[in-house]
């Protein structure tokens, strides 16, 4: 009996310090994230990367992310850029491989797994999503970083504008831009070098070279 008895205090012993973990926090050029723990890897999901490109930011180069107050939680993901949506699949795709939604026009978001120790620089993975620029999202559950970063990578996932929000223009659109002194059209790869930019500027507080 005694036996058992500290065996069981000493699981719930473990499960205390467990659960007393505290979420993992990073601080990058905004303000600080908390993210989650996931095994041996810390996930910060739904990571803004740009302003959204929502009202005035429609059809228009990606704008950068206000500094917030406090702690943002990046726990969940966001919603994924506007798309049709087929969560059964499609063709070869089965639904691991495809956007479940939600959907939004505010969805410049990006996503990082990476090790909970991390004692060098380590590399770093960005994977723009395809789907021929009509759909695809960083959070189709294919992507999942967390088994590269367990093996030492940091792993990135972004969104980007999808369609004709982020893809169509018109000469009206043009001129505006150039008024803004600011590049026209393909928004969607504009949000990928916003993004790939984000992350060669906060990558090192993740433990990224």
């Amino acid at each position: 009996r005694r036996t058992a008895l500290l065996a069981a205090l000493a699981t719930l012993a473990a499960a205390a310090c467990h659960a007393a973990q505290p979420a993992p926090r990073v601080r990058v050029a905004q303000g600080i994230l908390s993210g989650l723990r996931a095994g041996s890897v810390n996930a910060f999901l739904g990571v803004p990367y740009a302003a959204a490109p929502i009202g005035s930011n429609r059809w228009r180069a990606p704008q950068p992310v206000r500094p917030w107050r406090g702690v943002l939680a990046a726990t969940h993901f966001a919603p994924s850029c506007r798309q049709p949506l087929t969560p059964q699949g499609i063709g070869p795709w089965t639904s691991e491989y495809v956007v479940h939604g939600p959907v939004s026009e505010n969805c410049l978001y990006l996503n990082i797994w990476a090790p909970r120790h991390v004692s060098r620089s380590l590399p770093v993975m960005v994977w723009i999503p395809g789907g021929a620029f009509i759909s695809g999202s960083g959070s189709v559950p294919v992507y999942d970083g967390r088994h590269l970063a367990a093996q030492g990578i940091i792993v990135v996932t972004i969104n980007y504008r999808l369609g004709v929000l982020g893809f169509f223009t018109d000469p009206a659109l043009v001129a505006e831009a150039k008024r803004r002194h600011e590049p026209p059209g393909n928004w969607g790869l504009q949000d990928m070098i916003a993004a790939l930019r984000w992350v060669q500027r906060n990558i090192g507080a993740f433990g990224g070279n």
